[in-house]
């Protein structure tokens, strides 16, 4: 009997509790995920840039950090960077999230599908669908993850930041998709002809409509509704300039909005959690004190 009441307690546990600290979850279950469609495509984890990442992502996953003691009332959104190529899963995924519940703010990571033609009918529209349904589910788990509904921001890197910004700029009429803050890691905001060369290949796939150029000039959209923003950058970036971060930080301040940025002399791009060599290893403390005074 005994033996009986512990299986059906642990049953009732994971039934009540589907959103425990560092469980990785499907992103839209047995829901069939918009724009996908039937493909051979596999993902794999393979090396990518020193690291490790995840190729030809189809299985889109939610990975919730719980801090053993909360310092705020916020919860984080990693989304990581690759380019839209690859998901750099850990090491601007798993690892930033570690650090974040180790000093007290929930986190959750977002294993975001990869705009794939042949994996997706509008493969320029995953990658944000995948966001907004996370944005859902975690507002609704907000008692469960003992966070405040009203706290949730993204933290993007590279063409994760890019992602994360249109997030924030992005309008909809369902209610709960727009992040509460952005924090936005040597990312993409301006539609640089090398930006749109890049969008077309990896995002798009294929030219962009005068619509859709429009739409990725972001800091067009900037108004005073937009996302307050922790920002950062490495001054000798090559890959993403680091007047991307100075210029969406003009817009927001010149519309009244909250911003913090921090630009590092050295750094490069992609250096994740950062190095203790050229300083960028301060970032993520500076992050969590800008959380944490947050309102």
């Amino acid at each position: 009997m005994r033996n009986t009441q512990t299986v059906l307690l642990v049953f009732l546990a994971v039934l009540v509790s589907p959103l425990l600290a560092n469980q990785e979850i499907s992103l839209w279950g047995e829901e069939p995920a918009p724009y996908g469609k039937q493909s051979e495509v596999k993902e794999y984890v393979a090396p990518c840039w020193g690291a490790d990442c995840a190729y030809q992502v189809v299985n889109p996953t939610l990975t919730i950090y719980k801090p053993e003691e909360k310092v705020n009332d916020n919860l984080v959104l990693v989304l990581p960077g690759g380019g839209y190529d690859v998901v750099a899963i850990f090491h601007e995924g798993a690892e930033i999230a570690e650090v974040l519940a180790s000093k007290g703010t929930t986190a959750a990571v977002l294993k975001y599908r990869l705009p794939n033609p042949e994996t997706s009918t509008h493969p320029e529209l995953v990658p944000l669908s995948d966001v907004h349904q996370a944005m859902r589910i975690l507002r609704s788990q907000q008692d469960e993850l003992q966070i405040d509904a009203n706290r949730i921001g993204v933290m993007g890197f590279s063409a994760g930041s890019h992602l994360a910004t249109v997030a924030g700029l992005h309008r909809s009429p369902e209610t709960g998709l727009r992040p509460d803050f952005s924090m936005l890691i040597y990312g993409v905001t301006r539609l640089t002809a090398t930006n749109r060369e890049w969008l077309e290949k990896s995002l798009y796939h294929r030219k962009l409509t005068d619509a859709e150029i429009a739409k990725e000039t972001l800091l067009d959209h900037v108004d005073d509704k937009s996302p307050p923003a922790f920002m950062v950058h490495a001054m000798d970036d090559d890959t993403c300039h680091f007047t991307e971060t100075t210029l969406y930080a003009d817009a927001l301040t010149r519309n009244g909005v909250d911003v913090e940025m921090h630009l590092f002399p050295h750094g490069g791009h992609g250096f994740g959690a950062g190095r203790k060599e050229d300083g960028t290893d301060q970032w993520l403390t500076l992050a969590v004190n800008w959380l944490n005074r947050l309102r």
